[in-house]
């Protein structure tokens, strides 16, 4: 059937779209709390003036610093402490949309966190042993694969050259540039 929808007959469903519901729902009551503070106005401007310590004080603003305006640091503090948190959770926890799993295996390239239900290989089970070990094969046989390929390329490169110079290959020794000064590692230098 449809996710997300209400059933209203045989065989009818209607779907609800739950965003623009919760958000005319919190504007409507955004719109009644501001009109209710400005018919109690007074009442509300001295709940507030009493809470906040600015009225029945002995000097101005006094009540405020010695009260709710020395509590906006630890409000600062506690602000910072709920950002960091949140940020290390959204690091964490697993990339798709809207899943708060922790994503503790890597996809793309280690470009996302997936946890398992999401990951590709995993197909929404628990890797079991089959499965890591199939993993494990293929990503063996990938780098196997790529070194291979790598180790093929030296070799051609580390060829070319030495048929360029006509000797037989990259062991052979080289040829002489005519320089009369000793070369690295030998002991060609002046005698003592």
């Amino acid at each position: 059937m449809a996710s997300g929808g209400d059933w209203i007959g045989p065989g009818r469903w209607v779907i609800v779209k739950w965003r623009p519901t919760i958000t005319a729902g919190l504007i409507i009551a955004a719109v009644a709390g501001i009109a209710l503070w400005v018919i109690h106005a007074r009442l509300v401007g001295h709940w507030v003036e009493v809470h906040t310590g600015t009225v029945n004080e002995p000097g101005p603003y006094y009540g405020f610093w010695s009260g709710f305006g020395s509590d906006l640091t630890e409000f600062a503090i506690i602000g910072t402490i709920a950002t960091g948190v949140y940020q290390l959770v959204k690091k964490y926890n697993c990339h798709h949309p809207g899943c708060w799993r922790v994503g503790n295996h890597q996809a793309a390239g280690g470009q996302f966190s997936l946890c398992y239900r999401h990951h590709p290989d995993y197909q929404g089970k628990k890797p079991n042993v089959e499965l890591i070990q199939r993993l494990h094969r293929e990503h063996l046989e990938r780098q196997a694969a790529i070194h291979g390929k790598l180790n093929e390329i030296h070799q051609r490169l580390m060829a070319e050259p030495a048929a360029a110079n006509g000797v037989a290959g990259p062991a052979a020794p080289a040829a002489s540039s005519g320089n009369t000064q000793a070369g690295p590692g030998t002991l060609d230098g002046p005698s003592i």
